[in-house]
């Protein structure tokens, strides 16, 4: 597969800084966008919604000390392809966005590897675990729990705080419409609701979200994410009910966040993986940027105790 460099752009050079590069790398989606740097035992770290690889900043240069950092913008955001469309979403689903990451890791001439995931990167994170269990030698997830668990126990406060779950998943077109309409506001608001303060987020990374956001292929993207987690992502979630994954997990949420106030998040994942650890950190729910020194403390010490 093709790796292709490219140049960063100000915004993402002032974000992490001449020791990191950026490249194309060719994939099951087309390409993603990726950034390299570090040096150490690989370590894939994988962005949520509605962000990039940008989010990862505030965490970059430190764990960067320790190993060799692999940050793609997953397909359907930031500067990677994004996909046509397809009636049952298969192009969106997390195995398709497992796989793109596993073959740009296997072009970077890493075949076993490290991997944490925030938010919808931690869904991505996941399959990874059940569908290329031999690939990774631990992982983390930050701020969720498991797409089935979500759908087959949705509430009344469930359905009001993850409320863009069931707006971003209504037919091609419409939510598309009403968040290109002014998406600088609807990531504002979105941004606003998950963070601990105001001032959580700086204002390069916000210039980069926004940049990608008021691209209509992004919001389409991302809105097939959504719709795939609630078709097919489940139909494969369904099919691997009671199957556990082996891969030594750790579960990092917010104490400000929606997870910590409604879920027993560890004794969720146990239903799900059968080597879990894991405790909340101080923030909302955009961890690597609110909290990123506990971010970098936990990564460390818990990769530090697993060998490749």
């Amino acid at each position: 597969m093709a790796i292709r460099p490219v140049n960063m752009n100000q915004t993402q050079r002032r974000l992490f800084g001449p020791n990191f590069e950026a490249q194309h790398i060719d994939c099951s989606a087309g390409n993603l966008f990726v950034l390299v740097g570090g040096d150490g035992p690989p370590l894939l770290l994988l962005h949520g919604y509605p962000q990039t690889s940008a989010m990862w900043h505030r965490v970059a240069g430190a764990l960067a000390q320790h190993f060799r950092l692999i940050i793609p913008d997953l397909r359907g955001y930031g500067d990677s392809s994004k996909p046509t469309s397809q009636t049952n979403h298969a192009s969106y689903a997390k195995r398709a966005m497992a796989l793109d990451v596993v073959e740009i890791m296997h072009a970077l001439g890493h075949d076993r590897f490290f991997v944490a995931g925030h938010d919808r990167g931690g869904r991505v994170t996941h399959r990874l675990a059940l569908d290329h269990s031999e690939r990774l030698a631990a992982a983390c997830v930050m701020d969720i729990v498991p797409t089935l668990h979500v759908f087959e126990n949705t509430d009344q406060a469930l359905a009001s705080a993850y409320y863009h779950w069931f707006f971003l998943i209504q037919p091609a077109g419409l939510p598309e419409r009403l968040i290109g309409n002014d998406p600088d506001y609807y990531l504002a608001h979105k941004f606003a609701s998950g963070c601990r303060s105001d001032n959580s987020l700086s204002c390069d990374a916000l210039d980069e979200y926004r940049r990608c956001f008021r691209h209509p292929e992004t919001i389409r993207g991302s809105c097939e994410d959504y719709r795939a987690a609630a078709s097919i992502d489940l139909e494969h979630d369904r099919a691997d009910r009671g199957r556990k994954i082996d891969t030594p997990l750790l579960v990092l949420w917010g104490d400000a966040a929606f997870v910590h106030r409604h879920y027993d998040v560890l004794q969720v994942w146990s239903d799900f993986t059968n080597n879990v650890t894991g405790h909340a950190v101080p923030s909302g729910h955009y961890l690597p940027e609110e909290t990123p020194d506990s971010v970098i403390q936990a990564l460390t010490e818990f990769y530090a105790g697993h060998h490749l």
